[in-house]
């Protein structure tokens, strides 16, 4: 069987097994989007699950801030779930009397970069720019000393540190997307305010090893002590409200479009969006589990151009990877990535990765890159990036590296297809093949077979968890 692979900025024909199976277009069947997203987004936030309407909570002299995802996901059409759910909750606004200088809208990047200028209007849209012309329109900083507050620590000790106008406004909207995630099972839900609106401090509770590395985290789940984390953190948030957040989450498919919308109290509507969530999300597979993941990996990908040049990232992508398709593997898998990894870097989008890189090469296992947090994610020069030059948080990269670490400790070997240096494939713990061919051979080597293969050619496209059919 041929498929053909994402590789740097193209793409590499390869020969598989002809049992493979390949996780694509016709073998995954998802539920039919909305026909009418606008209705559908208007309707849920008319009666929100769990508590009053808009018009309800807020009037005339009220304050609210309006917190939505970053261009990581959601996509930037003109039907798109943020932009369709701000107009709206716009509209509800205008009709209790809530002036337009009393609304704040947050992009809640948590620690990625922020938005530049021209970006806003690419997936927010110009019109929806222009109406919020006499509004605050910012980015979340996760290092404004007045933009954040300090509220002690959760139920569970985590710290959490929080966008002060989220927690302070009279009604705090979040827009949300129930979509696949490694972290935590699915986005949206508790995980839209805990990572997004939050600290490093507060994000390195749950994305490192203390959390990572437990049996609970793989594969992808919504149940695990990751998502309990979350909860608690914006459970804290909440009492400082006083009052609930109105969350407003879309299911969205492959292409980014609503499958449906559920308003609300944020529990009430993990409740209601998980169920279709996981319909889109799982892909039931027959027969054996698989030994071998194969992944075709671009040069960029959501977080930005790097993924299959940069070391840190390419290793994430594997982790994340595993993390996903774990429930349809063999115990200890062999992944094989077709990855450039040619030590782009990227500097300029993810300034830590290189000193981050640098202090992995001085420890046994990513998980004890633990004793650099402070370190680097304190260092002035690297805050400064991310504060005043589009640059991911220092920190972000911990994050990264633990993924990494995942894939170390979920497989058998992770075999690096056609770097072009092999060198910082082999100093992230990964094994390397001049191709894909010749690390398909290593892999029946090792489990003196030929090996049946799970391949997923394409890690840009909107990610599946694959499992076995019980």
């Amino acid at each position: 069987m041929q498929v053909n692979l994402q590789y740097g900025d193209g793409d590499v024909a390869v020969e598989i097994p002809d049992d493979s199976v390949v996780i694509r277009e016709g073998i995954v069947h998802e539920p039919t989007p909305l026909a009418d997203p606008h209705r559908a987004t208007r309707e849920a936030i008319a009666r929100p699950l769990g508590m009053p309407p808009i018009g309800d909570l807020v009037g005339p002299g009220g304050t609210v801030t309006i917190s939505f995802p970053d261009r990581v996901k959601g996509g930037s059409h003109v039907t798109a779930h943020r932009r369709l759910a701000i107009t709206a909750v716009l509209d509800e606004l205008a009709a209790a009397g809530v002036r337009d200088r009393d609304i704040t809208l947050v992009c809640a990047i948590g620690l990625h970069r922020k938005n530049r200028p021209e970006e806003w209007a690419e997936y927010l849209g110009a019109d929806l720019l222009e109406r919020c012309a006499g509004m605050r329109v910012v980015n979340h900083d996760a290092e404004d000393p007045e933009g954040m507050i300090d509220l002690g620590e959760s139920s569970l000790g985590d710290p959490v540190q929080v966008n002060r106008a989220a927690v302070e406004a009279d009604l705090s909207v979040l827009v949300g997307h129930a979509s696949g995630n490694p972290y935590g099972g699915y986005s949206g839900g508790w995980k839209m305010p805990a990572t997004g609106l939050t600290s490093w401090r507060s994000i390195a509770a749950h994305h490192a090893p203390r959390t990572m590395y437990r049996p609970d985290f793989v594969p992808a789940t919504p149940h695990g002590r990751f998502r309990e984390q979350l909860r608690a953190i914006g459970e804290r948030m909440e009492e400082h409200l006083g009052g609930r957040f109105l969350a407003i989450d879309a299911v969205l498919d492959s292409r980014s479009r609503q499958l449906a919308v559920a308003a609300g109290a944020i529990s009430e509507v993990e409740r209601a969006s998980w169920p279709l969530a996981a319909q889109r999300t799982d892909v039931e597979l027959d027969g054996d589990p698989f030994d071998v993941l194969l992944l075709g990996m671009p040069r960029t990908f959501h977080y930005g151009p790097g993924m299959g040049s940069n070391p840190i990232l390419m290793m994430q992508a594997c982790g994340a990877a595993i993390v996903r398709a774990k429930a349809a593997l063999v115990h200890a898998p062999i992944v094989i990535a077709a990855s450039i990894c040619d030590g782009w870097f990227n500097d300029a989008d993810f300034p830590s990765y290189r000193p981050a890189f640098d202090l992995l090469q001085t420890v046994d296992h990513p998980r004890d890159m633990v004793q650099f947090h402070d370190q680097l994610s304190t260092d002035e020069g690297l805050v400064s990036r991310y504060r005043e030059d589009y640059g991911y948080h220092p920190f972000h990269a911990f994050s990264m590296v633990y993924m990494g670490g995942v894939a170390l400790d979920q497989t058998q070997a992770v075999v690096i297809a056609g770097a072009e240096r092999p060198d910082l494939a082999r100093a992230m713990g990964a094994r390397t093949a001049p191709d894909v061919e010749s690390a398909l051979s290593h892999a029946a080597a090792l489990l003196g077979r030929t090996p049946r293969v799970l391949c997923v050619p394409q890690l840009t496209a909107p990610a599946f968890h694959p499992r076995m059919a019980r």
